[in-house]
């Protein structure tokens, strides 16, 4: 894999266990509770908080940095094992609840805080014991039922949902060995993973056609008996497939999903090796997280100009996808959506996207250009890394930094346009771009971070403008063709490493604020012949200018420190 994002694919990997924590997720504090928020969609998820006691409120929206987060779910054993917790109050934006949140918690372990078998939190079912009863209505007016709400009960043996409920939750009836029946109204829009798994229904081979279980109208499973051409055929006409229903399918080469669905749920099609075509309806409107994840030999999933969003590595890894349709419905490029689709060559971007979020194109690497929306105002890290062949990029007026890694390796861009309003180059963000000889710094820029434009080697100029207050560590490193450089009027202090391996740097002008040269600075800039030095230095660091074998040493102030080998093969 390009060396250039095989750190991110390390990371990502870690995201790949898609039942708890959302892709996006930064952790974050409010309250003295801990949760994890999702920047691209403004959400939040209550995360672990294992020393919560007494009561506690949670709120239905927080307020962290700059941003406003509402609440949406309850995280994988949040508050598990918190003997001391004896009440909560969740906010009505609760959309997802996980029943291990509340493991070994004070409130579970009260039994006067259950009702006939069943534990309800603000009408929330969230846990079953065995004292249910064997046929179990679920009362209208249950808003949600946790994940694996019914997990391992043994007694229940049918289950009627009621018409208010939108979703079964993972692992809700996993292990119930002797549930027989699901009654699912319309109401449900999804399926979570493994929902059925080990249960009665699951072990019924009757309920199997064709490789596939199908309760009622939604194909929940499929087996190892799955035909590798899959078309759907039942009475009732299937409008709803579970998440991961076709995944490690290794025999499966082809699926029509039929016009009834809306939706393509997360990790539907994961890890299905052998997958080359996959025809979507124009009633899909939505694609899950890793929907398509690690497809290699997938060619052909178009999508139609009515789909909303595609989800965090819906495309990931399908290194032979050529050609994608992104609706202007669009407004979100979720994290690596088209991660390493290596054989993609030109895709157009929705005309009202706001984000491109981390890794979305990165690996890339056939996309000879990109022309990015003006709505554009946000560009995650490595975005654009390893897109070899994209030549020029033009950066919407709305974007305000280009953030770490952004366009690392992309080897053949040789030109990119800043516009004002950027106020940081971030860490290795144009690192590797060895054909970069373009690039315009905007007034606005304050910040040039460690290694931005390491290996640059054909940028020939560039002009630093006065309001740069910190040029880091190898920020230029190895820029084989820089050959001057005025350092802007701002800078007080120049990082490790800024220069050096500037081979063909011969000229450098000191501004009159300058107080410190770190370490190895202009380490083997061995052509620089002239420093215009200053006042008001005090400090230049081990190495600084080692190997600067043109350079004269220079008389200074007894004042300024010298560090060790400073000016070693010099004149």
């Amino acid at each position: 894999m390009n060396k250039f994002i095989s750190r991110f694919f390390a990371s990502l990997c870690l995201l790949t266990a898609f039942a708890t924590v959302p892709v996006n997720a930064q952790d974050a504090q409010y309250q003295d509770i801990h949760y994890n928020v999702d920047e691209s969609h403004l959400t939040a998820e209550v995360g672990l908080n294992p020393r919560v006691t007494g009561e506690l409120l949670i709120p239905e929206t927080i307020v962290v940095g700059q941003h406003k987060y509402t609440v949406i779910a309850i995280g994988d054993k949040a508050f598990k094992g918190c003997k001391n917790l004896t009440s909560i109050v969740l906010p009505r934006s609760i959309e997802r609840v996980y029943r291990s949140a509340f493991d070994g918690t004070g409130i579970m372990l009260n039994k006067d805080n259950w009702t006939d078998g069943c534990l309800w939190i603000d009408s929330i079912l969230i846990a079953t014991n065995k004292t249910v009863k064997p046929r179990f209505v679920v009362p209208e007016g249950t808003r949600l039922i946790a994940a694996g709400a019914f997990q391992g009960n043994k007694t229940v043996q049918r289950v009627e949902l009621p018409t208010c409920i939108s979703r079964i939750d993972h692992e809700t009836f996993r292990d119930c060995k002797n549930l027989q029946k699901v009654v699912i109204p319309s109401s449900v829009t999804s399926i979570g993973e493994d929902a059925f798994l080990g249960s009665g229904i699951y072990a019924n081979e009757k309920k199997w056609k064709k490789g596939a279980l199908i309760l009622e109208d939604c194909l929940v499973a499929t087996n190892n008996d799955l035909p590798a051409k899959y078309v759907f055929k039942n009475k009732t006409p299937i409008r709803l497939i579970a998440e991961r229903a076709f995944a490690g399918r290794k025999n499966l080469q082809s699926v029509t999903i039929p016009a009834t669905v809306t939706a393509i749920p997360t990790a539907a099609f994961y890890n299905c090796e052998n997958l080359t075509t996959v025809t979507i309806p124009n009633t899909v409107v939505s694609v899950g997280n890793f929907a398509f994840y690690n497809c290699p030999l997938l060619k052909s999933a178009l999508l139609s100009e009515n789909v909303e969003r595609i989800g965090a590595g819906a495309f990931y890894g399908c290194i032979n996808l050529q050609q994608q349709v992104l609706s202007d419905k669009i407004e979100i490029l979720e994290r690596a959506t088209f991660f390493t689709c290596r054989t993609l060559k030109a895709i157009t971007l929705p005309s009202h996207l706001r984000r491109i979020d981390a890794g979305v194109f990165a690996g890339c690497s056939k996309i000879e250009s990109i022309d990015l929306p003006q709505t554009l105002t946000f560009i995650g890290e490595q975005a654009f890394a390893g897109c070899a062949t994209l030549r020029k990029m033009v950066i919407p007026a709305g974007v305000s930094s280009l953030h770490k890694q952004v366009f690392q390796g992309c080897t053949r861009l040789y030109r990119i346009d800043l516009p004002n309003g950027i106020y940081a180059l971030g860490e290795e963000a144009l690192d590797g771009c060895v054909a970069l000889e373009l690039i315009n710094i905007p007034k606005s820029t304050f910040r040039i971070g460690p290694r931005a434009f390491r290996n640059c080697q054909q940028l020939r100029g560039i002009v630093l403008v006065d309001h740069i207050q910190r040029i880091e560590e190898e920020a230029f490193l190895d820029c084989k063709m820089l050959e001057e450089v005025a350092l802007p009027q701002s800078l007080q202090r120049l990082q490790r490493g800024a220069f050096s391996g500037c081979i063909n740097l011969q000229k450098v002008i000191l501004n009159e604020r300058l107080k410190k040269i770190d370490d190895a600075a202009f380490y083997n800039c061995r052509s620089l012949r002239e420093v215009q030095w200053n006042d008001s230095l005090r400090s230049i660091g081990t190495e600084a200018f080692l190997d600067c074998k043109n350079l004269r040493t220079p008389i200074l102030s007894p004042d300024v420190e010298i560090g060790k080998n400073a000016f070693k093969g010099c004149k």
